[in-house]
């Protein structure tokens, strides 16, 4: 008797072990399902790799995708812009604004429309300065730039001009394509300069830029621009959705012409009910809060059409 009272209490309390144990489990499953539904609910977060266009050109110029070296090189271009979104998405916004003025005059020196990419992978569509000192949209050296006519001084840097500078990226485009006789070493060049190319070519016994060794930043150089294109015409195929309001567009403005000195350009603005700040972001390139103007050059200043800027009292 002794034998069966135990061991009917040793099934007791395996029955009690049992339920507690499969509440426990139910409660566990419970709370995935709950925490899977959740996530289902609110998205997962995923990373994918990107498929390489079967396809591809600079400046109507087929490049050898199917080389695997250059797929490497353009899925690396690819993959670093695309999930740099933040990026991105600022350089798709500034292209609204930027492209609108540099494509005609592409187009009126008979420079390749890809080439506004090259702009894109030169500054963001920034005026910026480089370590090298290279300087605006298009990146610009100051012995380059007063080579080709444009006014480098302590008053005045029409490096940060972008119509001005634009003109000074086609016609140096335009002399190394006639040089290389490809608008892709034509890009090439436009990096490490016309000579830098040459001495490449001569040392490899190659002519052709996906057939040479070059260094890192000029061997990513024409990569990165075709990244650039694909993306920006792209956006949707890369996950980048955009409404038509929140890109960045350009102020309509009119010009004023001076041929004399500006002693005060916070002076100059208000006469045109604006601001010093105002005036400077439509004229980079004024880089003093004066002009000397000794020579009596004659200057075009750019000024807003008035209701776009609200001046603080």
């Amino acid at each position: 008797m002794r034998f069966v009272k135990n061991g009917l209490m040793l099934l007791g309390v395996l029955f009690i072990a049992s339920i507690l144990i499969n509440a426990v489990q139910t409660d566990e499953l419970q709370e995935k399902k709950v925490v899977e539904e959740k996530q289902d609910a609110e998205g997962k977060y995923s990373v994918y790799a990107l498929d390489i266009p079967e396809q591809m050109n600079f400046a109507g110029e087929e490049v050898p995708i199917d080389n695997p070296d250059i797929r490497e090189r353009i899925d690396k271009e690819l993959l670093v812009n695309t999930y740099w979104q933040s990026n991105a998405l600022l350089l798709m916004k500034r292209s609204k604004k930027y492209f609108p003025i540099i494509e005609p005059i592409l187009k009126e020196h008979g420079i390749p429309d890809d080439f506004k990419y090259l702009a894109v992978a030169e500054s963001g569509l920034q005026n910026v300065v480089s370590p090298a000192r290279a300087t605006g949209y298009w990146q610009i050296l100051k012995t380059t730039a007063r080579e080709y006519g444009l006014e480098v001084n302590t008053n005045v840097d029409e490096r940060y001009h972008i119509k001005k500078s634009t003109e000074v990226a086609c016609r140096y485009l335009k002399k190394a394509k006639e040089k290389f006789g490809s608008w892709t070493l034509a890009a090439a060049a436009y990096n490490a300069g016309r000579g830098g190319v040459i001495n490449q070519q001569q040392r490899q016994q190659a002519t052709n830029y996906y057939d040479l060794l070059l260094g890192e930043e000029t061997g990513r150089y024409v990569f990165r621009i075709l990244a650039m294109k694909e993306i920006l015409s792209n956006p949707e195929k890369y996950g980048f959705y955009l409404e038509k309001d929140h890109y960045y567009s350009a102020i309509p403005t009119f010009e004023v012409e001076v041929d004399t000195a500006v002693t005060n350009f916070a002076d100059f603005a208000q006469k045109f009910e604006i601001n010093y700040k105002i005036l400077k972001i439509h004229n980079p390139w004024l880089r003093e809060a004066f002009l000397n103007n000794k020579s009596r050059k004659k200057y075009k200043i750019e000024i807003p059409e008035k209701g776009y800027y609200q001046l603080g009292q």
